[in-house]
């Protein structure tokens, strides 16, 4: 009984994913030919039409492969002991229509109205009834055959279909079968629904999460030139020979701003040596004016980070700062353990208030490419102590970046 009840799902699996194959490929090949003739109006409505019927047809088709095969899967079993083939196609034959009913009403009705809606106990109570009716229905299958098949010879009858329990739980069988695989393919389109639905918002999530790196991006390169562009119409007003040096010297910024910012990463040895070049160029606009500290030890070139990320600090210490006693003083430290990064950048400020914070765009922009790029990796802390102005930025495992 087990290797037939098996033998019988198998083949109701199998015959609905031969469907389904066939069916695909039917809509394939019919979806191929009607793009060639789809500029025609009179198949607009013809076009969804049919692939409703193909549908349809295609489950129709199912359903009757599927009760042909629990008609033999009856007729083998209530074969046993038993060489009375009439009675037995007959008995099978009505029994057939009943498990029918049964089945569709449960699966169609009772399951997805009170089952899948969590109405547990009316899901029970109807199913209870749904058992008695179906059961007063079986009885009378079984007078019915024994009286217009057998003129009430019991004798005669075949010994399976005497026993109404294993007629009960035969049909129940089936219905129970074909119950699990409705609930499980009522769960598997819920759950790529799901799926689906998460995919979109994760897509929309990150195109969001791009345009907004690109945005702030955008707006480094204004800032940053601004202030540069500034130092060079500085110097040629004043027509210094200093200002072809200060040219070039823009040149390697410019060709790192816009060739390396597009990068997801670049080398940190490579930002650190931008920094390098930008000091560079605020000691010829400062002159003796500027006292700068610049320490940084050997960098792995395989440690990476996101463009023009660590620059807008050093920026905004050249901005901000203020002279003091003849001098604008600025300390830089840039100090590398394992995989994790700790920038400091300090310059001397008098009369600091809170709402220095809020002019520019430079250091906002950073925190919010730093949520975006390294996420809970990152502490950003500012201190104003003693006429100094502290920033450090701690990064702690570098490799994890995001590729936003």
């Amino acid at each position: 009984m087990v290797t037939a009840l098996t033998s019988l799902f198998n083949l109701f699996c199998f015959v609905n994913w031969k469907i389904n194959s066939f069916s695909a490929k039917k809509d394939a090949n019919l979806v191929i030919g009607l793009l060639l003739i789809i500029g025609s109006k009179k198949f607009r409505i013809i076009v969804p039409m049919a692939l409703i019927n193909i549908k349809k047809t295609k489950t129709i088709l199912f359903h009757i492969l599927f009760w042909v095969a629990v008609w033999f899967f009856y007729m083998y079993f209530f074969s046993y002991n038993s060489n009375d083939t009439r009675y037995i196609k007959w008995f099978s034959s009505f029994l057939l229509p009943l498990t029918m009913i049964v089945t569709y009403f449960i699966v169609y009705f009772l399951i997805p109205k009170y089952l899948l809606a969590k109405k547990y106990w009316q899901f029970a109570l109807y199913s209870f009834y749904t058992l008695i009716f179906s059961s007063y229905l079986i009885v009378l299958v079984i007078y019915a055959c024994l009286i217009f098949l057998l003129s009430f010879n019991i004798s005669i009858m075949p010994p399976m279909s005497k026993n109404f329990l294993f007629i009960l739980i035969l049909v129940y069988l089936v219905v129970g079968m074909v119950s699990f695989v409705s609930i499980l393919n009522h769960n598997f389109k819920i759950d790529s629904k799901n799926k689906e639905l998460l995919n979109k918002i994760l897509a929309t999530q990150l195109r969001l999460k791009e345009q907004e790196l690109n945005y702030l991006k955008n707006q480094i390169h204004p800032h940053f030139l601004f202030n540069t562009l500034n130092t060079i119409y500085g110097f040629a007003i004043k027509q210094s020979k200093q200002t072809p040096e200060i040219i070039l010297k823009l040149s390697n910024l410019l060709d790192y701003i816009l060739y390396q910012i597009n990068k997801p990463k670049v080398s940190l040895k490579e930002e650190v040596l931008h920094i390098k070049e930008y000091i560079d160029l605020e000691k010829i606009r400062f002159q003796d004016t500027l006292k700068i500290e610049f320490s940084s030890k050997q960098i792995d070139e395989d440690i990476q980070i996101a463009p023009m990320l660590l620059i807008p600090f050093v920026e905004n210490a050249f901005k901000h700062g203020n002279i003091i006693e003849g001098s604008l003083k600025i300390e830089i430290d840039v100090l590398i353990t394992d995989t994790q990064l700790d920038f400091t950048v300090k310059n001397s400020v008098l009369n600091y208030s809170k709402e220095d914070e809020k002019i520019g765009i430079g250091l906002e922009n950073i925190k919010k490419r730093l949520d975006l790029h390294y996420a809970k990796n990152y502490r950003l802390k500012k201190e104003v102590k003693d006429n100094w102005y502290t920033v450090k930025l701690s990064i702690s495992n570098l490799n994890a970046i995001k590729n936003v």
